[in-house]
Parts: C-alpha cells; structure tokens; sequence
C-alpha cells in the first residue's frame, strides 16, 4: 500500500487503509456524524467492516445522508425500499433500528441533550489511548455506554459494536504501538 507501518487490520484491504489512514480514530465531534456512525456500526453486526466500508455510500443515499429529521419521518413504504436496496444490508431489524434511533437522536436533540455532548461526557470530553498492544473487544466503559444507549431505547449497540464504534470516532486511541497514526491522532 503505502510503505507505512499501519495497525495490522488496515493491510488487507485498500478501502480499509485509506480508512485507517484518514478516519480511525481520529476524534469526531459532530453530533449528526457521530449518530451515522454508530448507525452503520449497528449495521456491521455480524458482519466484516469491509461489507460496511463497500456499501457506506449506499447506505448514504438510501437513508437520506443520515439526516436525522429524514429518517425520523421513514414509514414502511421506506422499510420496504431499503429492504430491496442491494446497495445497503437488508436487515429489517437494524433498518427499523436506525429509523427508531433517528427518533431517539431528535429527542435528545429536543430535549436540550446535544449527542456529541453526550458522547463525549463519558471521556470527560477528551480521547482515551489503549496500550498500543493489547486491544480489547469490549471495555467496562463500552459496557457502561451500552447499558445507557439501551436504556434511552437505541439498538444494536452491544458493548463490542460500541467498543469498535469509540475506535472509530476517536474516543478511544487504539492505533498500535507500531502505527504511524498513533501519534498522529
């Protein structure tokens, strides 16, 4: 790829180096953004982040740019489109979980709780750095952050799928102890 020394995940394919290289890891502070990727973190249950990375233009466009206020307003004639969009993952349950945590996103919103706020005040508003060697599937703060998302009614958001979800936003340093962007986050 790049001659770069990356995390050992990054290597295998193109799409996830230029990923790694450009978003993992690196701290996301937009609220709309930080709910699209914790959406499409639900998405990738079960399956590789590769799939998610292939389609995540697909799934741009059949959920309305992850407009929060767009996708609040899907109705079963949306579920049934995206349930035939080879562009996206058909899974009724985690469709219907997004438009229901489309809902839950505006409430928060509503109800004078910024999502980013949210997010962040589990970190005191700054990123944790993992080790650089050992990277766990989950954490006592992932449980912590699951059980809450759970309570507030949001699905798909296990301790591991929100574990890999801080990775991804920057909440938590996982980069290896060998990679260029370690210090670069």
């Amino acid at each position: 790829m790049s001659g770069r020394t990356r995390c050992r995940w990054a290597d295998r394919d193109p799409l996830e180096a230029v990923y790694h290289d450009t978003e993992w890891g690196v701290p996301e502070r937009d609220p709309r953004m930080l709910w699209e990727t914790l959406m499409l973190e639900g998405f990738q249950a079960g399956l590789s982040w590769t799939i998610i990375l292939r389609k995540r233009e697909g799934f741009r466009a059949a959920f309305a740019g992850f407009d929060p206020e767009a996708v609040a307003r899907f109705g079963e004639a949306d579920v049934a489109r995206l349930m035939a969009d080879p562009g996206i993952v058909r899974a009724r349950a985690k469709i219907e979980a997004t438009i229901a945590g489309a809902r839950l996103y505006l409430a928060m919103r509503d109800a004078g709780e910024d999502f980013a706020a949210y997010v962040w005040s589990f970190t005191g508003g700054k990123p944790l750095r993992g080790d650089g060697v050992h990277v766990p599937a989950k954490t006592e703060l992932s449980e912590r952050i699951s059980k809450d998302l759970k309570k507030r009614g949001f699905k798909f958001v296990g301790p591991t799928i929100v574990y890999a979800w801080m990775q991804a936003i920057g909440m938590v340093n996982d980069h290896a102890d060998t990679c260029f962007r370690r210090d670069a986050v």
